[in-house]
């Protein structure tokens, strides 16, 4: 069940129960919890629906329907900007550094060249950087999209140190060459300490060369992996502190639930959702526009 057919649920659920009831609320939040909410969330989201439905007196299904879909925006909103506007000052200033993490197969490498592709788009110049060198796939996959693009990749031999390929690539803006850091780095499934460390030297690394420098942890899920993305995000969060998350894989397949439960139990705000291979296929994450086309009213 995807996205699209878990929406088309929502409208049917809510299209047959022309009168608000007990047993409306009980088997909406069921249902959440079956869209990759999570029980807690599910439960929560419903109680303050309910609450809403009694002080508005809504009586229809319609009409619990739209309560629902501003509710969910508020719920998205709560964890600050999302999508473009959580950039800040991103697109300004001499040098920026962008940092994507994440597990083996949820993309980075994509991301990384999409992100690339877009920031090239809005006058920035990015530099693409081969962090991920314990993977030869990944630092020859990441050349690839350089020379599609046109785009520079600073990259070192496979097993070599990756604060050492961030190092080079500020090296290289510093030179004139970019004002934009995006690195690629390792998806192996780390230990929490290994993880860190090897987080704490990249960030020596930027601190030290680039002292000041807008610097940006993003992590990079894979939607259609449900609620283990956001086990995943718990993980990292602890590590290392994210600033946001990119959402790929966002096709048929996902059914979207995730998302909320990333703002209400981390408090991450979404910035990127992708939905297919090509380099523009990345949109800003509209927190109005998720809600409401999550329950059928896009």
């Amino acid at each position: 069940m995807g996205i699209q057919a878990f929406t088309d649920r929502l409208k049917n659920f809510f299209g047959i129960r022309p009168a608000v009831s007990e047993a409306l609320f009980e088997d909406l939040a069921d249902l959440l919890v079956e869209g990759d909410f999570g029980a807690a969330g599910a439960y929560k989201t419903v109680d303050t629906l309910r609450n809403i439905c009694k002080k508005e007196k809504i009586t229809d299904g319609d009409g619990v329907r739209r309560a629902l879909a501003k509710q969910l925006e508020e719920v998205l909103q709560e964890s600050g900007a999302a999508g473009e506007a959580a950039m800040g000052d991103l697109l300004e200033g001499p040098l920026r550094v962008i940092l994507l993490l994440g597990v083996n197969g949820v993309g980075k490498t994509t991301t990384a060249a999409k992100l690339a592709d877009r920031y090239r788009s809005l006058h920035k110049r990015p530099i693409l950087a081969a962090a991920d060198t314990f993977r030869a796939a990944a630092i020859d996959q990441l050349k690839i999209h350089g020379e599609r693009l046109g785009i520079r990749v600073v990259a070192h031999k496979q097993g070599g140190d990756p604060a050492a390929v961030v190092y080079d690539a500020l090296e290289a803006a510093q030179s004139g060459g970019g004002d934009l850091i995006i690195a690629d780095t390792a998806g192996r499934m780390h230990t929490k300490s290994a993880l860190v460390e090897e987080l704490k030297k990249i960030d020596r690394v930027v601190m030290s060369k680039a002292a000041g420098t807008r610097y940006i942890k993003w992590l990079v899920l894979d939607a259609t992996t449900g609620r283990n993305a956001l086990a995943q995000a718990e993980i990292f969060h602890e590590a290392v502190s994210l600033d946001g998350v990119i959402l790929t894989k966002f096709d048929s397949s996902a059914r979207g639930g995730v998302v909320f439960s990333l703002v209400q139990d981390l408090n991450l705000p979404v910035i990127f959702i992708c939905d297919g291979e090509k380099y523009r296929d990345i949109k800003p994450f509209d927190p109005h526009a998720y809600a409401f086309g999550f329950v059928g009213l896009g």
